[in-house]
C-alpha cells in the first residue's frame, strides 16, 4: 500500500467520507507536509481502493442544490488492510530522499557566493513554512492526540532541517 492509499484509508476509516471532505481534512491537517497527495489523485486513490475491495461506496443525495454525493467507507478487508500498513509504517522507518542533498553533492559546481544565496532562499522558505504548520496547528485546538503527534512530528523536523540549514549557511560563508 502507498503512502498516499494508506493516508486517503485511515481518513475513511475514521468516518465515511466523500472525496471533498477528504480534501478538507487534509488541508485542515497539514498532511501535505508529510505525504504526497494532490487533490487531482483522492478520486482516483478511492476508485483503486474501491477495485481493491479496501473501501466500498454509495451516492448520497444532497439536500438542496447539487447532485448526489458518492461516500466512501471502509471495508472489514480495508480495515485488516489498513491495521497491517499502520503498523508496518509505525515499525519500519523510511528512506527519503529530499532534493536538497543532491544539492549538496553538487556544491562543488556553484560558486559559493551561489550557494550562499541559495540557502538563504531555502531558510526563508523553510521558515515560511514551519510559521505556517504552527499556526495551523494552533487554529484547531485543541487536537485529537494522533492529530497533535502528526503537527508535533512536523514541527520538529521543520525546526531540526531550519538548525541545520542555518549551520550549513555558517560553515559556507566562513569559507
Amino acid at each position: 500500500m502507498t503512502n498516499a492509499e494508506l493516508a486517503i484509508l485511515g481518513l475513511v476509516a475514521e468516518t465515511a467520507r466523500h472525496g471533498y471532505e477528504i480534501e478538507q481534512t487534509i488541508e485542515e491537517r497539514g498532511m501535505r507536509e508529510w505525504t504526497e497527495i494532490g487533490f487531482s489523485s483522492i478520486y482516483y486513490l478511492l476508485k483503486k481502493l474501491e477495485k481493491a475491495g479496501l473501501v466500498k461506496s454509495q451516492l448520497i443525495p444532497t439536500q438542496g442544490r447539487g447532485s448526489a454525493r458518492r461516500v466512501y467507507q471502509i471495508t472489514p478487508a480495508g480495515r485488516s488492510g489498513l491495521s497491517k500498513a499502520t503498523l508496518e509504517a509505525l515499525s519500519q522507518p523510511q528512506q527519503s530522499y529530499p532534493s536538497i542533498l543532491l544539492g549538496i553533492a553538487n556544491l562543488p559546481l556553484v560558486s559559493q557566493k551561489q550557494s550562499v544565496v541559495a540557502l538563504r532562499s531555502y531558510h526563508k522558505i523553510l521558515a515560511e513554512r514551519l510559521e505556517q504548520v504552527a499556526a495551523k496547528a494552533e487554529s484547531q485546538w485543541p487536537l485529537p492526540d494522533h492529530v497533535e503527534m502528526l503537527f508535533d512530528y512536523s514541527l520538529m523536523a521543520l525546526k531540526a532541517e531550519e538548525k541545520w540549514i542555518e549551520k550549513a549557511i555558517r560553515k559556507m560563508e566562513d569559507k
